[in-house]
C-alpha cells in the first residue's frame, strides 16, 4: 500500500533558504515510492523549543489526525535542538505509529535499527537531564560549606549556568526554579535572557 509521506525542512533566518531540503526529501521519497501529501516550510530558530514554530505545531496536529503515515526531515537539528524535547517528538510520534526518516543521519524508524536509536535517544535524554541537576546540587553544596549564599543572587556559584542548561532542555522555567531551589524571579530572568539569546543566534 503506498504510504503518506510529509516533509518538514526549517532554516534558522531569512537569508537561508529550505530549497535543498525540500529537494532532496522529495526524492527521497520519490524513491522510496512514498506519496508527499504535505510540506511543513518555516524560518525559526531550533534553540527556543516548538512554540514558537507554526509550521511544526501544525504539523504535530496533523499526525494526530493521521494525515500523514512517514515524516521526512532533513537531520535531527531541523526539528529541534533539544534532546529533551526532542525525543517527546519522537515519543509522539512512536505513540501515532508514524515513522520518521532523517536523511543525514540515516535514520529510518520503519527498519529494527531506528526504532532501537530513537528508544535510546530517551534514556540519554533523562541522563543528561540528572547529570546537570547532580552537578549543579554538588556546586551548591560545596558552596555552602564555603559560606556562600545561594539562592536569588543574580550569579555565582554556577546557578544561573544550571538555569540556562535545564532551559536549553526545554524545561520549564517553575520546574527549574523547584530542581534548583532558587526564586522563580530568577529562573524566570535567566529563561527569558536565554531564550531572546537563541532567538537572536538562529
Amino acid at each position: 500500500m503506498e504510504r503518506r509521506a510529509a516533509i518538514y525542512a526549517r532554516v534558522s533566518t531569512g537569508e537561508q533558504t529550505t530549497d535543498n531540503q525540500l529537494l532532496r526529501l522529495r526524492e527521497v521519497a520519490a524513491r522510496a515510492g512514498f506519496r508527499v501529501v504535505a510540506e511543513y516550510v518555516e524560518t525559526a530558530s531550533g534553540a527556543v523549543g516548538r512554540k514558537p514554530r507554526a509550521q511544526l505545531e501544525v504539523m504535530m496536529e496533523d499526525a494526530a489526525r493521521r494525515k500523514f503515515d512517514i515524516l521526512l526531515a532533513w537531520d535531527v537539528s531541523r526539528l529541534s535542538r533539544s534532546l529533551n524535547q526532542l525525543v517527546g517528538l519522537f515519543e509522539t510520534l512512536r505513540a501515532l505509529s508514524i515513522d520518521l526518516i532523517l536523511e543525514q543521519q540515516g535514520v529510518d524508524t520503519s527498519t529494527p535499527a531506528g526504532r532501537a536509536l530513537l528508544q535510546m535517544s530517551g534514556v540519554f535524554a533523562e541522563f543528561e537531564r540528572a547529570m546537570i541537576v547532580e552537578r549543579t546540587k554538588a556546586g551548591m553544596m560545596r558552596a555552602r560549606l564555603m559560606g556562600k549564599q545561594i539562592g536569588r543572587a543574580p550569579a555565582g556559584d554556577g546557578i544561573v549556568e544550571a538555569i540556562r542548561a535545564l532551559r536549553e532542555q526545554g524545561m520549564g522555567m517553575d520546574r527549574i526554579a523547584r530542581e534548583l531551589k532558587c526564586g522563580k524571579g530568577l529562573s524566570q530572568r535567566v529563561c527569558q535572557a536565554y531564550d531572546r539569546e537563541a532567538v537572536h543566534a538562529g
